[in-house]
């Protein structure tokens, strides 16, 4: 057994040896017969720990406090960690050598461990020199962001003038992300210019697992990627997206103009399913057949022949894709976050973005075809769409470096300052006739109501309370709640919500056109009901929030029609 202090400065600074291992706990490296062992970094800390303390119990509760200290995180974080530093030990957890499994209570490591004190002569005469390794080739530290009661992973890179938000799509894993070498080449390459910031989405990776009805909607997303500009101090940055990571990052920009520099989407969409006017996406029927290919073949490399064709046949590449799957999300999330992806379609939220947007498709796309960037590219105002040979939908897949010059050159050149008083909101109209008595009482409801879901007021005084949202989901649940508590009240209130970009005037006032639609839809609202534009029903998808087609709204300029849906349950 090996006697050392218990705090973090003295556990990481001896050497260790066992078996063929050492390890460098001052450099933070693993070595193998004079080899380094690419490991990653909380894998690492956990196998340094545990041999730190070999031949003790050490108990998942110690392990976890010590690992992640000051962070909430569960089982599923420490078993992964420990699987993978069986996998670089080569470690049979049935018949272990080195770490072995106490059921419900932790871990010991059965190897004898010298200290560098201790060490051998024939270490000394194999024992790599200590040289640390070079910065473009670290993996960077996973840390935790709170966002609500949700720890959301994530991990900082680079130094640059400029913070760069990287947002992966469908699903991910920080760490595996690095044990590919393309991918962690691309990542590198983003770092040299700017500060970047990778994080997991809620229930997917590295962050907390949630409930398979709990996965994240477009608006919680927006708030993850909050908490973690929040966590790392960025007030503005630029967001890189890919493929379904792009049209919450639209929404993002679109919401928070103020806080987005550019906006970069490569591979991406508006809208997941085909439509009469949307011809390029998958039918429902072909959706259903690939959630089949999901629930049958998880573990495998679901999906690589149409994300990476010229790596489909590579046997270290499927390796990788068929672990990185696994790792990121189990299969019912996979499949959850598949179905709700298909029911989002941002088409009205395109006019709307005020920020410097690069559309960037390969013509050959085989997952989204590139008419699907062309569509973005044309709506979004201002927008630079840039096709690029190709049929690899990953951007780190094939060549890169095209890719690579373009985000390169808009996003260091892409820092002008937007005007904030424009954004995407969520406008929410409420009408109740305020009898004698309890209009007072009521409107001071109504105004709990609108501070508890993050509203900003902006007309409660006047028989139609106003307010405006940042999220969608946050205003529907929002007047879904005043009219119940109107018929607490005894008021047969009644509500109409409608998403769009909105105009703030030097009072904070909203006004524009989203402000006028949302204010005629609430004569068509019967009483004790509340009626949303089909622009919110598409937003929230995702959100539980249960919905039916009421009726439609003509208006007379306008040859458009508004279908609205009544709000069911929240």
């Amino acid at each position: 057994m090996i006697v050392v202090s218990q705090s973090p400065e003295a556990t990481f600074n001896v050497r260790l040896f066992f078996g063929d291992f050492l390890i460098d706990t001052a450099e933070r490296r693993l070595w193998r017969d004079g080899s380094e062992v690419q490991i990653a970094p909380k894998a690492f800390e956990v196998l340094a720990f545990l041999a730190t303390h070999a031949d003790q119990l050490v108990l998942r509760e110690q392990l976890m406090k010590e690992i992640w200290p000051g962070t909430f995180v569960d089982d599923h974080a420490l078993s992964f960690q420990i699987a993978e530093a069986r996998k670089v030990l080569s470690d049979d957890p049935k018949n272990p050598t080195y770490i072995e499994t106490r059921p419900r209570r932790g871990y010991r490591f059965m190897a004898p461990v010298r200290s560098e004190e201790a060490q051998p002569a024939e270490f000394q005469r194999t024992e790599p020199p200590r040289q640390a390794a070079p910065a473009s080739e670290l993996v960077p530290e996973t840390r935790y962001a709170q966002s609500g009661d949700v720890n959301i992973a994530y991990q900082v890179l680079g130094t640059g003038p400029i913070d760069l938000v990287f947002v992966m799509g469908w699903v991910s894993h920080l760490e595996y992300f690095w044990r590919e070498p393309r991918f962690a080449r691309f990542l590198r390459r983003l770092a040299s210019f700017s500060r970047l910031i990778l994080f997991d989405k809620r229930g997917t990776g590295l962050s907390d697992r949630v409930p398979l009805h709990q996965l994240p909607t477009l608006e919680q997303r927006m708030d993850d990627v909050r908490a973690v500009m929040e966590a790392v101090g960025s007030r503005r940055a630029a967001i890189c997206s890919i493929s379904e990571g792009g049209p919450m990052s639209l929404l993002f920009a679109a919401t928070y103009p103020e806080k987005t520099s550019g906006l970069v989407m490569i591979g991406s969409y508006a809208r997941r399913l085909r439509d009469g006017d949307y011809p390029w996406g998958p039918t429902a029927a072909e959706r259903d057949r690939y959630c089949t290919q999901i629930r049958q073949n998880w573990g495998g490399p679901v999906g690589i022949e149409e994300r990476a064709p010229t790596l489909a046949n590579d046997p270290q590449f499927r390796d990788w894709w068929a672990t990185y799957l696994r790792m990121g999300a189990s299969p019912g999330a996979a499949e959850a976050l598949t179905r709700m992806n298909a029911e989002i379609d941002i088409r009205p939220i395109l006019p709307t973005l005020r920020v410097p947007t690069l559309v960037i498709h390969r013509a050959g796309d085989r997952c989204l075809l590139v008419q699907e960037g062309r569509f973005l590219a044309e709506r979004i105002p201002g927008a630079r769409f840039v096709e690029l040979s190709g049929a690899d939908h990953l951007p780190f897949v094939g060549d890169q470096d095209a890719i690579l010059d373009e985000i390169e050159q808009f996003v260091t050149g892409s820092t002008h300052p937007v005007p904030p008083e424009r954004s995407l909101a969520t406008a929410l109209f409420l009408d109740p006739p305020l009898n004698p008595g309890i209009a007072d009482r009521y409107v001071t409801q109504v105004r709990k109501e609108i501070e508890w879901f993050r509203g900003r007021a902006a007309d409660i005084a006047t028989g139609a309370p106003l307010a405006t949202f940042d999220g969608p989901a946050r205003a529907v649940r929002c007047a879904f709640s005043m009219v119940a508590q109107g018929k607490n009240f005894g008021v047969p209130a009644r509500a109409a919500v409608h998403t769009g970009e909105c105009e703030f005037q030097s009072d904070g006032k909203p006004a524009g056109y989203a402000i006028d639609l949302t204010r005629l839809i609430l004569p068509s609202v019967p009483a004790g009901r509340v009626l949303v534009s089909r622009v919110v029903k598409d937003l929230v998808a995702g959100s539980g929030i249960q919905f039916a087609l009421r009726q439609e709204l003509r208006l007379a300029a306008e040859a458009e029609r508004w279908p609205l849906f009544e709000v069911l349950s929240c």
